[in-house]
């Protein structure tokens, strides 16, 4: 009895991710999967189910019958939806560029600095998430306007000779991503860097690397799974943000964000916006089951 104890307990914590998993995403997703395979409908709620439990064989025949993918074949065949996630993807991408070159030297400086400090850099950083998001993202709309702080800023400097106009494009859209992810790039590389063994950085000056070749050779390999984790946690909220390019892009800002909110609450096509979220998911997974087996290889349980 004594040995069964350790292993129900084991089991029951080990069934309370799964259960979490279950509950808040697996159920939620069936639902929206569900809607994906109904019929847009004026009433409410807008969609008219193909299938239900409660129909018994008929709802099985139309379980059977609903995988015909309408309204999946629908993204495909118009242009909006399709340029939508390309653009998505693109600015994802390049604010996940931006974010790792501005958050990667913050972080090495933070695991350089002195053990008593690094506490206080690690609260200052994560010291914005204090504030409301939303706030602090229409805190960048005064900053960007032609009247705002910056463009007073460089006139004042004089490396302007007219306000510059950086609200309500794609520019201000990367500054958006890069200010309000931050953080998610720079822990997980800190928590990389700051486990670096200084004995491996010694060594490889004797051996005659330069500050630099050390860096490359040493420092940036051990920090490969951090950039990683940092580039995914930046990456894939990036693709579905809604509330940045809505703020702070303009009309010509396409995102799947912004198209998923316009189909579900302007057009009232929940159906065709649920396959939309769906095929974002498929795309979002892709990266994720990279990462985890890079990871996996890295700790030696892939061969």
């Amino acid at each position: 009895m004594r040995n069964d104890k350790p292993a129900k307990s084991r089991y029951i914590l080990i069934a309370v991710p799964f259960v979490w998993l279950g509950v808040f995403f697996l159920i939620p997703f069936g639902i929206v999967a569900k809607i994906a395979l109904s019929d847009a409908a004026i009433a409410r709620p807008p969609y008219t189910p193909t299938f239900g439990l409660s129909k018994g064989w008929e709802g099985f025949v139309g379980l059977v019958s609903a995988f015909d993918l309408e309204n999946f074949v629908w993204l495909t065949e118009e242009a909006l939806y399709w340029k939508s996630y390309l653009s998505s993807l693109e600015i994802a991408s390049i604010s996940t560029v931006l974010t790792l070159a501005v958050g990667f030297p913050i972080a090495y400086g933070m695991s350089r600095a002195k053990a008593s400090w690094r506490p206080t850099l690690v609260m200052l950083i994560i010291l914005p998430f204090w504030t409301s998001f939303l706030i602090r993202v229409y805190a960048w709309i005064g900053i960007l306007k032609k009247e705002g702080l910056l463009n007073l800023a460089l006139t004042s400097l004089g490396l302007v000779d007219e306000p510059l106009t950086i609200l309500n494009t794609n520019v201000a859209v990367y500054i958006g991503i890069v200010y309000s992810y931050l953080p998610f790039m720079v822990l997980p590389i800190y928590a990389s860097l700051e486990r670096l063994d200084d004995s491996l950085l010694e060594a490889a000056y004797d051996l005659g690397c330069t500050r630099i070749s050390a860096f490359w050779t040493v420092t940036l390999p051990l920090a490969i799974p951090g950039v990683l984790a940092g580039a995914l946690l930046v990456f894939i909220p990036a693709v579905g943000e809604f509330v940045i390019p809505d703020l702070l892009g303009g009309s010509d800002t396409l995102m799947i964000g912004k198209t998923l909110w316009v189909e579900f609450f302007s057009n009232r096509d929940w159906p065709v916006a649920a396959a939309v979220a769906v095929v974002l998911l498929a795309l979002l997974v892709v990266p994720i089951v990279l990462f985890q087996r890079v990871q996996e290889r890295n700790a030696g349980l892939v061969k």
